[in-house]
């Protein structure tokens, strides 16, 4: 049974591998560029009027834009955000920072199209709304079986793969204070700890995840943040050096074709777009939650939110590391034990403790985003509400388990499950992203008379969707 799990293991992670580093990788690049290109880069054109939207309020027990864009951040700032960045790093040298920057900066109009869609064709759920790419799949697209397929990989892949990953991860973050004979009662109490708290909030509902990443997010981004701040100053007068090295490793095109596959290039780009997840189709379930009132709102919010995860989070991490200069390009030591060891020969114990305390809002916030990710496609598929109950249970369940085994199988299918979900997202927008833009003119026009834009669907030849008649 050993053998044959060892051989699924790897298979499993092979596969996952390819898809990743190939098929997947070009097609959110392609898909990138083509809506930067035709939207005449709306990420950042209108980035200032993304964050201003953020100011706006909600009608009263709606979801604001700021507490959908903190959800969606939820998800996407997790673990990864530490262990992945500084394995790019030392992996692919300090030039992957660089394309780790350019692939936020065009992941930002798939983020923007994604999201706009799932604005567009959101359905009223009480005072709140539910909405995502199943939804525009099988409205815009006229496809449900397609839409049932996009959320049952999303279900899989968030509330039973990615969520027993990350509280593995903060049961594993203990064992540097109790050490390999205490791990064992240590994780079985975090795995209880952290169920008991997850399932606390998924029988609360979507408003009181919003609420709870609302304060969770910022404070946990502030943490992380404040200490890199600090670390850099620390190395002020190294900053330009280190920046010369990054930039000028990023662009030695003659170094880069010798050893392309393991380049800073791919390095950076795999991490800038894997850690957003822009196009993936994962933010859009929170995208569709917030009460605003233009669709291209929470596009341009959802923009923040990818510049938030990879040009603020992801580069603390990397200036952590470049400063502190404590890895060693294709060395053994990467990945969380890396930054400890970093942010240590700052700090000390005390750095070690802040990076434990980090790693556990990181993870506990991505838990809580995964399951509001789940719960909207699972109202998709099904309106039974002893299904939606059952399902809470068995997903505070698997957060018990993930803490207490590795379940390395179960993480390497998430892996594909999300390749295969990005996949019917990337076809899905594609087609449907003529719409978003059309969108986005209206509401540039509406801004041009010096409006607070109003949507309504018919504006752009729409008469498919629930909320903007």
């Amino acid at each position: 049974m050993k053998e044959l799990m060892a051989k699924l293991v790897s298979i499993s992670g092979d596969f996952d591998g390819w898809m990743y580093s190939t098929v997947l990788f070009w097609a959110l690049i392609i898909v990138g560029l083509f809506f930067s290109v035709r939207t005449k880069f709306v990420q950042i054109r209108l980035l200032p009027e993304g964050i201003r939207v953020l100011t706006e309020k909600s009608h009263e027990g709606g979801m604001s834009s700021f507490q959908a864009l903190m959800i969606a951040t939820a998800s996407r700032v997790g673990t990864g955000n530490i262990a992945g960045v500084a394995t790019a790093v030392v992996a692919g040298g300090p030039g992957a920072v660089v394309w780790m920057w350019i692939m936020a900066i065009v992941g930002g109009a798939s983020a923007f199209i994604e999201s706009t869609l799932a604005q567009i064709y959101k359905r009223p759920d009480g005072k709140m709304f539910k909405g995502g790419p199943a939804y525009y799949i099988e409205r815009a697209l006229g496809s449900r079986k397609l839409g049932v397929l996009f959320s049952v990989l999303l279900i899989l892949t968030f509330a039973f793969g990615f969520n027993c990953l990350q509280s593995y991860n903060i049961a594993s973050s203990l064992e540097h204070y109790v050490g390999e004979d205490g791990y064992v009662t240590a994780a079985i109490i975090a795995g209880v700890v952290l169920a008991a708290i997850a399932g606390f909030l998924f029988f609360g509902g979507a408003h009181k995840i919003s609420i709870v990443s609302s304060v969770l997010v910022p404070i946990m981004a502030l943490i992380y943040i404040v200490m890199g701040l600090v670390i850099t100053f620390m190395h002020i007068s190294e900053l330009p050096a280190i920046l010369g090295e990054a930039f000028s490793q990023a662009f030695d095109f003659k170094a880069i074709s010798g050893g392309f596959a393991g380049s800073c290039v791919v390095w950076g780009v795999k991490r800038g777009l894997f850690s957003n997840e822009a196009g993936m189709g994962s933010a859009p379930n929170a995208a569709a939650s917030a009460d605003v009132s233009h669709p291209v709102k929470q596009g341009l919010v959802q923009v923040v939110s990818v510049f938030i995860d990879t040009l603020i989070i992801c580069t603390t991490t990397v200036f952590i590391v470049l400063c502190t200069d404590r890895y060693t390009v294709g060395g053994d030591l990467n990945g969380i034990p890396l930054v400890q060891e970093s942010v240590s020969s700052a700090f000390g114990e005390a750095g070690v403790a802040i990076i434990t305390v980090s790693i556990a809002l990181f993870a506990f916030t991505s838990l809580i985003g995964n399951y509001f990710y789940a719960e909207a496609n699972i109202k998709f598929s099904s309106k039974n509400e002893k299904l939606m109950n059952g399902f809470r249970v068995v997903a505070a369940f698997m957060i018990f388990v993930g803490a207490n085994l590795n379940l390395e199988l179960a993480w390497n299918m998430a892996d594909i499950f999300m390749g295969f979900m990005a996949f019917v997202n990337i076809a899905a927008m594609f087609i449907l992203g003529g719409i978003a833009i059309r969108a986005m003119d209206d509401y540039i026009a509406q801004r041009k008379e010096g409006e607070n834009p109003v949507f309504k669907a018919s504006n752009i030849g729409l008469d498919n969707t629930d909320v903007w008649k």
